[in-house]
């Protein structure tokens, strides 16, 4: 099979016309790959299911609040991977796959993983279609290149970012807990859920004796305060409360006559989940940020530089549940001005799989600058958890 030569990243690159800054910073890696490091293939991979339970702290009440939603799960799945090369380079990612069987999601992963034997990382530059295994393709070029993944990205990225502390909808007292927990460990914004189980009043009460007045904090109703009216009426008792700054997803439709109707009569930052045509949003300045989940790839990047040039973030929350992921993510949002905010729920289950501590101080989280994504997975934890 022909080697892929640095003509061939070179037209490559080429082809990423309109995304100026990722496409100059993906050159400068280039450059810097030696010969055998741009010509490497992909010689196989590895599919590896995984089941992570609850934290034991939070589970039984998670587990409960759950079942109130309809879902009956105490643990989150992950389909992890790991791409070989023929220089010996290990790519590692989470596929990003079904959260409830990574059984059955081994066969999804290892088509799209098949689609890269024998080929060169750099042949995916930024395909969408790769899903999460685009994490272990962008580690392999950061490796071969010398540049940490967020360099591949932005020639001066951020060296930290605000990473969010999450929880769900949780009765007051454990509420409280998490977030003083969250506080300790050094987070100083949080996402916590609201539900129709749990008083978001008696939520924000129990949250104000357990933290400073600086902590900030957006709840996420994803629906659930139903009307205009309703949702109006409750962020004018939430906005008694200084923790919090904005209401996500407060009408069950979160269409656009929503936000128009919402519109200068919310007293808090309002943001939705980001709709296949953004524009009437961002025309009539209905939103304060968006919230971004996949894909991680060119989409990802054009949704970076609209938020840049819009003035409207991205609230990144496309890797959430192992540590490989919240890592990718932390070297996304540290390349792109536009992505303000990074979520992650690593903390309510019992191992991160990384060897590697994600660690926080006073707010922000270090982006790591070695090669690649900067992290590795553990093995050990990896098979105390694997499935199959």
């Amino acid at each position: 099979m022909r080697r892929y030569t640095r003509r061939d990243i070179l037209a490559a690159l080429a082809s990423l016309t309109g995304l100026g800054s990722v496409q100059s910073a993906l050159g400068q890696a280039q450059a810097a790959t030696s010969q055998t490091g741009a010509s490497q293939r992909i010689t196989h991979y590895e599919v590896i299911p995984v089941r992570v339970p609850m934290h034991e702290r939070v589970r039984d009440v998670f587990a409960e609040v759950y079942r109130k939603q309809g879902i009956n799960r105490d643990y989150y799945d992950s389909t992890l991977v790991k791409l070989y090369t023929d220089e010996g380079l290990v790519g590692v990612g989470d596929a990003l796959l079904d959260v409830e069987d990574s059984l059955g999601s081994i066969g999804k992963a290892a088509e799209i993983c098949e689609r890269l034997v024998g080929r060169s990382p750099w042949e995916f530059l930024l395909d969408d279609g790769l899903g999460g295994v685009l994490m272990a393709v962008y580690d392999l070029i950061g490796q071969a290149s010398g540049m940490p993944v967020s360099r591949l990205f932005a020639s001066q990225p951020r060296t930290d970012i605000v990473q969010c502390w999450w929880s769900q909808c949780f009765p007051p007292e454990l509420m409280a807990s998490e977030v003083r927990l969250g506080y300790d460990l050094g987070y100083r914004v949080h996402k916590v859920k609201t539900r129709p189980f749990e008083d978001p009043v008696e939520q924000a009460e129990a949250i104000r004796s357990a933290v400073p007045s600086d902590f900030r904090i957006w709840a996420d109703t994803n629906g659930t305060w139903d009307s205009v009216d309703r949702s109006i009426e409750f962020a004018e008792r939430m906005r008694a409360f200084p923790h919090y700054f904005a209401i996500e997803s407060p009408c069950d439709n979160g269409g656009v006559d929503c936000y128009r109707s919402l519109k200068g009569a919310f007293p808090l930052m309002l943001a939705e989940h980001i709709p296949e045509d953004p524009m009437p949003f961002i025309r009539e300045k209905l939103l304060g940020a968006f919230v971004v989940g996949g894909p991680v790839g060119k989409s990802l990047v054009q949704r970076a530089y609209m938020a840049e040039v819009t003035g409207i973030p991205l609230w990144l929350q496309h890797s959430i549940f192992t540590g490989v992921a919240q890592v990718f993510q932390a070297h996304q949002t540290a390349a792109f001005p536009g992505i303000e905010h990074a979520v992650s729920i690593t903390h309510v289950i019992q191992d991160d799989l990384m060897v590697e501590s994600f660690e926080m101080k006073n707010g922000r989280y270090e982006v790591p600058t070695d090669p690649g994504l900067g992290v590795r997975f553990d093995d050990n934890a990896i098979d105390r958890f694997r499935r199959g």
